[in-house]
């Protein structure tokens, strides 16, 4: 008898150490992309919606996207997209944060910072194809009625990118096509969304029963942004006196490396060099109450205009990818660099 007490409550501890996780699924993978879901439990379709991109559209598209231009099967080259950005001077293709619920500016310095990525004026183009409004907020202020077209549909956000924000020629249709493809395969997967063990059973529970299905649908969207704010906002009423606020030269640092250098080391787009030399760091410091372009505070809130002849120019930041207490911060680490 005691040795069948043994034997029962081994193997019932093995299979207990045997049970699924938490955090587990019978029917929804990790990487299972999220849009798949959405659309098996009976969401609605986007208008930009592709079921099965070609690899050769996916290829082309990520040429486009990377180099600027794209190289067909007959080994010809598309004319450039523009004579002075590639998509990646403004948007990274990894997400910008743990919890793609939230938008803290600070938190995605951090994850940048963690990860060594761009800190950058435009949002990230992972997980684009499932927003569902584009060129948000005060773009209207920048763009006016342009954005109304591209509100609500990603191949025109595309096309208004292409001339306007890039400088760019208008898009023909197949390389709209081949870039929307590319960004399908860059698209939110199921591990991206930090669902506990309760979230995944409800999901699994929705696959096969329609009368769940809303519900899920719900619970999936409210892990994820549907689209990017964007506030526009002002230099300080003196530039002298700044915000008003104590920087930390820590976080300027990481600004400076991952958001100041990405576009203006080596001129790579922009007519400003800088580098991490003294002279860099004097002529910024230099400039910083000045009513100029080189002031930090004017180019970072207002952005640049394009030169005469010239179309290249410097985007703003944003309040939402830039926060006023990051500028200070910044301020803070050119002083401190600009005095050794």
């Amino acid at each position: 008898m005691k040795i069948f007490i043994t034997v029962f409550f081994s193997f019932f501890i093995l299979g207990i150490a045997f049970l699924p996780t938490s955090t587990s699924s019978k029917k929804v993978k990790p990487t299972e992309k999220v849009s798949e879901i959405l659309y098996k439990l009976g969401d609605e379709e986007p208008n930009h919606f592709l079921r099965y991109p070609s690899k050769k559209s996916i290829e082309l598209g990520r040429q486009l996207f990377h180099e600027g231009f794209a190289t067909k099967e007959s080994g010809k080259k598309v004319k450039r997209l523009s004579k002075h950005f590639v998509c990646t001077s403004c948007h990274n293709v990894e997400k910008e944060f743990n919890d793609l619920s939230q938008n803290d500016a600070q938190v995605r310095l951090d994850y940048a910072t963690q990860n060594q990525m761009p800190f950058l004026q435009g949002s990230p183009m992972y997980g684009a194809i499932n927003r569902t409004s584009f060129y948000n907020g005060d773009y209207y202020k920048k763009y006016g009625d342009l954005v109304n077209v591209a509100r609500n549909n990603l191949r025109e956000a595309i096309q208004l990118c292409a001339i306007e924000c890039a400088q760019g020629r208008k898009l023909k249709n197949w390389e709209i096509e081949a870039l929307l493809s590319y960004l399908w395969t860059l698209g939110l997967e199921i591990e991206d969304l930090q669902l506990d063990g309760s979230d995944l059973q409800l999901i699994d529970q929705a696959l096969v029963d329609k009368n769940k299905s809303a519900e899920a649908i719900s619970l999936i969207k409210s892990k994820y942004m549907d689209h990017s704010p964007a506030t526009f906002t002002t230099p300080p009423s003196s530039f002298a006196e700044g915000y008003g606020l104590q920087g930390v030269p820590e976080n300027g640092k990481n600004i400076y490396e991952l958001g100041c250098l990405h576009c203006h080391k080596d001129g790579r787009y922009s007519f400003v060099n800088l580098d991490n030399s003294k002279y860099s760091f004097k002529y910024l410091d230099n400039h910083v109450d000045s009513y100029s372009h080189s002031s930090i505070y004017q180019v970072a809130r207002y952005g640049t205009p394009t030169h005469p002849g010239k179309k290249a120019y410097m985007p703003q930041y944003t309040l939402e990818k830039m926060t006023d207490q990051q500028m200070e911060d910044l301020r803070a680490y050119i002083k401190q660099e600009a005095k050794k």
